[in-house]
């Protein structure tokens, strides 16, 4: 329970500093949040609890083809709110597009026979 309580608030402490780094900077907080930390760190916690190291190339093999699809939440986002989108619907519309690319990409790498 206590490690689970830690893991809880690094993560946490990393996603508000990214959060609060971006008042300050937007481009240094893109920075850190590029940096794939919620994988890094669920590939830290996932070795630290079963010391499995194919679990973690089982898991960093599938974030790689998953990467993708994620992508076009990024692409979404910004086209919505430019183009003049509240908030709200332009993250939900995003997220929705993101997870039908998703889907497409599971399809993709299950009729081409990728192992995820």
């Amino acid at each position: 329970m206590v490690e689970t309580a830690i893991k809880i608030i690094v993560t946490a402490i990393l996603v508000v500093g990214i959060a609060e780094l971006a008042k300050r900077s937007t481009f240094l907080a893109a920075i850190l949040a590029s940096i794939p930390v919620t994988s890094v760190l669920a590939m830290a916690w996932l070795y630290a609890d079963t010391g499995d190291t194919q679990k973690v190339a089982a898991l960093a093999s599938g974030i790689f083809w998953l990467v993708l699809p994620s992508l076009a939440l990024f692409i979404a986002l910004p086209l919505m709110l430019r183009a003049g989108w509240p908030f709200i619907p332009s993250i939900v519309g995003a997220c929705a597009i993101t997870v039908v690319c998703y889907f497409v990409m599971i399809a993709l790498l299950r009729r081409f026979g990728v192992p995820f």
